[in-house]
């Protein structure tokens, strides 16, 4: 072999020992990069939220007298009658109030009923029977849970008693009534 074979032999040699450490070394870097991946998961949920219900009521005779009789004799009677509905979202423990009575009628002549007359309900039918009056004055009087968008109807019957006699004449009753809700107790949920 001559000088210049040899010389080129020995450096395509030495470069092909530097070379194969050199491409050694970074398929070895480009692998550790690659496989330098960790596992990793994610999961997300959505607008998370809550909105309160709401608690209202319809009284079909609202701001009005459930019933007026002037000029009412013995064995008279009148029906005055109404509606309440809940109209809010949610379920609700309801109560009759009288506010403020007066009676000028002596003894049992002047009586009072008050009935739950909705068909089909479950609910006492009676709420009050006894003389006008009677109930007490800012006492609240249990109806029970309406449901959200149920309606109740009430009938208030008054009468003036056959044997009143001449001194119950230019007597006069009257009373004013309110009606209450109040929510239910607070539940937890569990979801």
């Amino acid at each position: 072999m001559n000088a210049v074979t040899t010389t080129t032999a020995k450096t395509t040699s030495r470069s092909k020992k530097v070379l194969i450490p050199l491409a050694t070394l970074l398929a070895a870097g480009a692998i550790a990069v690659g496989s330098g991946a960790t596992f990793s998961s994610e999961t997300g949920n959505t607008i998370s939220a809550v909105t309160s219900g709401t608690l209202t009521q319809a009284n079909t005779k609202d701001n009005a007298a459930i019933f007026n009789l002037p000029n009412m004799k013995p064995g008279d009677v009148v029906n005055g009658s109404l509606s309440i509905t809940n109209t809010g979202t949610l379920p609700a423990d309801f109560s009759l109030t009288e506010v403020v009575s007066a009676n000028g009628f002596s003894g049992e002549n002047l009586k009072l009923v008050i009935k739950n007359t909705t068909a089909g309900t479950t609910k006492a039918p009676v709420v009050y029977e006894g003389t006008f009056g009677g109930l007490t004055d800012g006492a609240a009087n249990t109806l029970g849970t309406f449901a959200a968008g149920e309606k109740n109807d009430y009938t208030f019957t008054v009468s003036l008693a056959q044997a009143a006699d001449n001194t119950q004449q230019g007597k006069t009753a009257s009373a004013s009534f309110k009606w209450n809700a109040v929510q239910l107790v607070g539940e937890t949920a569990n979801q």
